[in-house]
């Protein structure tokens, strides 16, 4: 019966730990316990089969680490901030230009300065007083900053995409579908398309109106008198390393490595300091690695517990004479899972495991298998209350105490960006 099958049973009580604010990894370790035991194993053997399956994220969960370290040497300098001051040259005081500008700006932080939610603080703020003069809707705000922060990891093989692509590709060789890296990018690429639709709709539709808010005092950044240092010049070259590097090896630890060691080097990370900007790097990214390294191993539970097979067996009746409605399914449940999990990345193995079975027996084309687990993943990213993605957005936004995490971030973002990507993606992923 599907309602006793292990997976089910351990993948909702993940879910629901989750959503209700327990502990993630903890909630994680406790369903894998929960799938173990339901499927006839001892506590100790299914402990240990989650521990050799961690293993399938180590590469994962260094590069994210070594990038986290990266990222922390450049928020140490004033080189976001110099480049911010380049690039709002090109800004307009008319609001759909600036809105746009900032999207732009934002795809940035995902790749070619890995930077991830850290140039929030750095931007936004010194913004506020502008967005207040044109009375632009901070929700518009939130959905231009969400599309830069979500839309190249999914679809660009560089910086977190390089990682997000990655683990796609490697979670599906560990479940009988094997791809290379150029088709993952190849075909996630026709994400844009729906993420394309919420920007549009919600900076040029829903939230076009202007929108009265109070004039605050907030701290402000001294953009005039920027200089490039040797410091920034130091960090700005290891920048420059990673980026070719990642793109001739495809190698994002070692690339992060190289960088990394450069910028130490060339005086861009102070040899004393060095320590410092691991610890940085690490309370940036590093508890992010740790949950998609334990969600390996906890999609190595639910192989193992046999309960994926009778799962298949037992949906395959309800959804074989409609691909449609199985898509849309598959990709709600990765909705849910990443909203309870709130980190794409530690989703990809999770439902790897749970839906490269079902695609094969469905007869799915290798195109639509990885765009049903790459959109599957970043389905949640947006609107999660405790994504990284939302929560750094609202930090920014809320400089002066005028911007609501729930109301005014997660719930517009998820609106606009899950919504597309679960029923647009259904479509696309049908034609595929």
């Amino acid at each position: 019966m599907i309602l006793s099958n292990p997976v089910l049973i351990s993948v909702v009580m993940m879910t629901a730990l989750c959503l209700f604010r327990f502990n993630v990894l903890l909630s994680i370790l406790v369903s894998a316990l929960v799938a173990g035991v339901l499927s006839g194993n001892s506590m100790l053997d299914t402990m240990d089969t989650l521990i050799k399956g961690m293993q399938g994220n180590l590469k994962t969960a260094l590069s994210y680490i070594l990038l986290g370290a990266v990222a922390a040497a450049i928020s140490r300098t004033n080189l976001t901030a110099y480049l911010i001051k380049i690039v709002s040259k090109a800004l307009s005081q008319r609001k759909f230009v600036l809105l746009l500008s900032i999207a732009f700006i934002s795809c940035f932080s995902q790749n070619l300065v890995p930077i991830h939610i850290a140039f929030i603080p750095i931007l936004i703020p010194p913004l506020l007083v502008l967005f207040n003069r044109l009375k632009i809707d901070r929700r518009a705000v939130a959905c231009a900053l969400t599309f830069g922060l979500t839309t190249p990891y999914m679809v660009l093989p560089l910086g977190f995409g390089l990682i997000f692509q990655t683990i796609i590709k490697d979670s599906l060789a560990e479940n009988g579908v094997i791809v290379e890296l150029s088709e993952v990018t190849a075909t996630m690429s026709l994400a844009v398309i729906c993420m394309l639709v919420g920007l549009v709709l919600s900076v040029f539709v829903f939230y076009a109106k202007p929108r009265e808010y109070k004039e605050a005092e907030i701290k402000k950044i001294n953009f005039e008198n920027l200089k490039m240092s040797r410091k920034e010049w130091g960090v700005l070259i290891g920048l420059v390393l990673t980026l070719a590097l990642q793109l001739y090896t495809s190698n994002l630890p070692l690339a992060g490595l190289l960088g990394f060691v450069t910028m130490v080097i060339l005086g861009g990370v102070e040899y004393k300091k060095i320590d410092d900007v691991f610890d940085d790097g690490l309370k940036l990214m590093g508890y992010i690695a740790f949950i998609m390294i334990v969600a390996s191993g906890y999609a190595e539970v639910l192989k193992a517990s046999g309960g994926i097979d009778s799962l298949v067996l037992t949906l395959m009746p309800f959804i074989q004479e409609n691909a449609l409605v199985a898509v849309f399914a598959m990709l709600f449940v990765g909705l849910v899972i990443t909203m309870g999990i709130g980190t794409s990345f530690g989703t990809i193995p999770i439902i790897a495991a749970l839906f490269c079975p079902l695609c094969l027996s469905l007869g799915f084309s290798n195109a639509a298998i990885i765009f049903i687990i790459g959109v599957a993943g970043a389905l949640g990213d947006a609107g999660s209350v405790a994504s990284e993605t939302t929560l750094g957005v609202s930090a920014g936004l809320n400089a002066d105490k005028q911007h609501d995490h729930i109301r005014d971030t997660c719930i517009p973002t998820f609106v606009f960006y899950n919504l597309p990507l679960l029923i647009l993606g259904s479509v696309i992923t049908i034609l595929l």
